[in-house]
């Protein structure tokens, strides 16, 4: 999968694609599932954003399979909320297992499609002041309503999840309120093709732009996939999307759950000394796993480590 202007999420992100089931987005999703297979056959080397996969898609017509073409013709295109521009870079603290969700509003065009991603971190919290997502809000947000209300492509729900960095230094947004859940805009994100396709993003690296940077404390346990190759990918969130009981207790044996492909490794340790993992030329490595949960990874580029140490 090829660079994308991905944050955060990715964080994906991240939500860098994560797979969509069916209640979590809305709309547009038939034609971009109908031309995915297109979309990563003919456009594998074209980056999305800009409307790059769209001209891409529109230049292989006569290539193209009858699902898609059959789909064009029902083409629409909406535009996000533009809440990035007055954004701060702002520290918060004390994430460690700290529960958070996000809400993708998403526009662009099918073949294009484009994600302001609006996260709860510090915001609704009630007597449990590290839960920024309680059940109660959470399961009253509408995606139809909100598509409707901001005239969208569809709208997507990610989470709840549980960040595991002690601190992150990020871009701030204005806030909102969705459908009664607080919110701040934390990013832009450009989603990839076959974001539709279930399992599509699991134990399949690949890179964002990012301009935060976050750390985690001496003392604290950190979990790790390691790849094939031995590149160390630490989590930086676990989801509860897949399965909703799993608990921070639960991680020191999450790879007896896991369905690691041949050569993966999971692992977890206590941290001798702090750690801080950052973007290296604005680009930083991300994976996930096939529970949603998210890592970064600890690569070197140029003489440069995205990690201060090697876990």
């Amino acid at each position: 999968m090829n660079k994308m202007t991905l944050g955060l999420v990715a964080a994906l992100a991240l939500v860098a694609g994560p797979a969509l089931a069916e209640d979590r987005v809305i709309e547009g999703a038939e034609i971009a599932s109908a031309c995915a297979g297109d979309v990563v056959k003919l456009c594998a080397g074209v980056i999305p954003g800009e409307g790059r996969v769209k001209a891409c898609v529109k230049n292989s017509l006569s290539k193209l399979s009858q699902s898609c073409r059959d789909t064009i013709a029902h083409e629409v295109s909406a535009q996000v909320p533009q809440d990035g521009a007055q954004a701060k870079m702002t520290r918060i603290g004390g994430l460690n297992d700290y529960r958070y969700c996000e809400i993708f509003l998403i526009g662009g065009n099918p073949f294009d499609l484009e994600g302001a991603v609006y996260n709860t971190t510090e915001l609704n919290l009630g007597a449990d002041k590290t839960d920024s997502c309680p059940d109660a809000l959470w399961s009253k947000v509408d995606p139809k309503k909100l598509k409707d209300e901001y005239h969208l492509l569809g709208v997507f729900k990610n989470g709840p999840r549980h960040w595991m960095y002690d601190w992150i230094e990020t871009p701030i947004g204005a806030e909102k309120d969705l459908s009664g859940l607080k919110v701040r805009w934390i990013n832009y994100v450009q989603l990839p093709p076959d974001m539709f396709k279930q399992g599509s993003t699991f134990y399949k690296p690949t890179t964002v732009e990012r301009k935060s940077k976050q750390g985690y404390a001496k003392g604290q346990a950190i979990f790790i996939l390691d790849d094939p190759e031995g590149t160390p990918w630490v989590m930086q969130a676990y989801s509860l999307i897949v399965d909703p009981t799993l608990k921070f207790d639960d991680l020191k044996t999450l790879g007896t759950k896991l369905k690691l492909p041949p050569g993966w490794k999971y692992r977890w340790k206590v941290l001798d000394q702090d750690m801080e993992i950052h973007a290296i030329n604005g680009t930083a490595r991300i994976v996930q796993d096939d529970l949603e949960g998210t890592y970064n990874a600890c690569f070197t580029q140029g003489g440069e480590a995205a990690c201060s140490i090697q876990p």
